[in-house]
């Protein structure tokens, strides 16, 4: 068997567990990732309120009656303005499951939701927050993500970590199969993950405010990389 069709057979083995394919041009393709952690210095969390009444303004007006509580809590603690902004208003009908004598749904009242976004910068006055804005009425809170507020950093610490990972990969496969690696012909970046939402209950514990483990926040890369093969 030649080297090369050795090399083909190795990447066959190989392709079910590993992100490496090689075609008959001569090219070897792997995947690399990486990923770099941080404790977070901000958070993301969406708060608001939802009504339910007999008419639409009475619904509007009682979910806008919470929200502007919010907002005014959120400045209090120093939020500024340009970390708020609405996510959510809505309205909409609440259709009666009872039959009517034609047999036409009919209307039994009106639920507004109004929601924002607020980025929070100070983590220490997070737990108090949340306390605060439930006392003043708010009945939704989810979404909290914890973030860095600069990741630029942190993602080239990932892309730097994800293209050693793609040439450790890509030796590691050239040198099983006999063969090494020539010139790199291209790199691809395959996107980067930023941290998930986590969703957040309404538990709260009476006269303390909302309790809350920040941990650290990963963020990843990955990158794609093509080299030549060189006959040994």
């Amino acid at each position: 068997m030649s080297k090369v069709t050795g090399f083909f057979a190795a990447v066959v083995v190989l392709i079910g567990i590993s992100p490496v394919w090689a075609d008959t041009s001569g090219r070897i393709t792997v995947t690399g990732e990486g990923s770099a952690f941080a404790i977070p210095d901000m958070a993301v969390i969406t708060m608001g309120a939802s009504a339910e009444a007999d008419t639409a303004k009475s619904a509007m007006d009682q979910t806008s009656e919470v929200t502007a509580a919010i907002l005014d809590r959120l400045t209090e603690a120093g939020v500024a303005e340009r970390d708020i902004q609405t996510s959510d208003l809505s309205l909409s009908p609440l259709w009666s499951n009872r039959q009517s004598s034609d047999n036409r749904p009919s209307i039994e009242g009106y639920q507004a939701s109004n929601r924002v976004t607020v980025r929070v910068r100070d983590l220490d006055a997070l737990g108090t927050i949340l306390d605060a804005v439930l006392s003043d009425g708010a009945n939704q809170l989810g979404g909290l993500q914890f973030m860095v507020s600069d990741p630029e950093p942190l993602l080239n610490e990932a892309r730097v970590k994800a293209v050693a990972d793609a040439r450790a990969r890509a030796e590691l496969f050239a040198t099983a199969a006999g063969v090494a690696l020539g010139p790199l012909i291209s790199l691809n970046e395959g996107g980067s993950q930023m941290p998930r939402p986590e969703m957040m209950g309404m538990a709260r514990m009476a006269d303390e405010s909302v309790p809350f483990a920040q941990g650290e926040t990963e963020l990843r890369a990955s990158v794609t990389l093509v080299y030549q093969i060189e006959m040994e």
